[in-house]
């Protein structure tokens, strides 16, 4: 049984899929904006807000474990320096997702995730 586990699998390793997390996290901070299935989307929504909600904290306990998630520290200092002013009077939901129709290889759920 299944109970209180939290999150979804898509079938890889635990090392591959933080990974990927990780993949999706850095660029949608750097680009603002990517196109990816439904379920990434949602389930990279929690840590992109997690991170930005750290960047308007802003100590450097707050930095470091930023450093720890996302690749690319110009994208940590993006993060702190550019997207946190712009979210402080937002106490959260700094991601949008707007579903996009299938995709045209295998028809699985496309969807467009930005920030606000």
């Amino acid at each position: 049984m299944r109970h209180r586990v939290a999150g979804r699998k898509f079938g890889r390793p635990m090392d591959h899929r933080l990974a990927l997390f990780r993949n999706l996290v850095t660029e949608l901070l750097r680009r603002e904006r990517i196109r990816t299935t439904e379920a990434k989307a949602k389930a990279v929504r929690a840590l992109v807000e997690e991170i930005i909600t750290h960047g308007k904290r802003g100590t450097l306990h707050h930095r470091r474990q930023t450093l720890q998630v996302v690749y690319d520290p110009g994208v940590v200092k993006k993060v702190f320096d550019e997207l946190a002013p712009r979210y402080a009077d937002r106490t959260g939901g700094y991601t949008r997702i707007v579903k996009l129709g299938p995709r045209l290889g295998d028809a699985a759920p496309m969807a467009l995730l930005e920030l606000v």
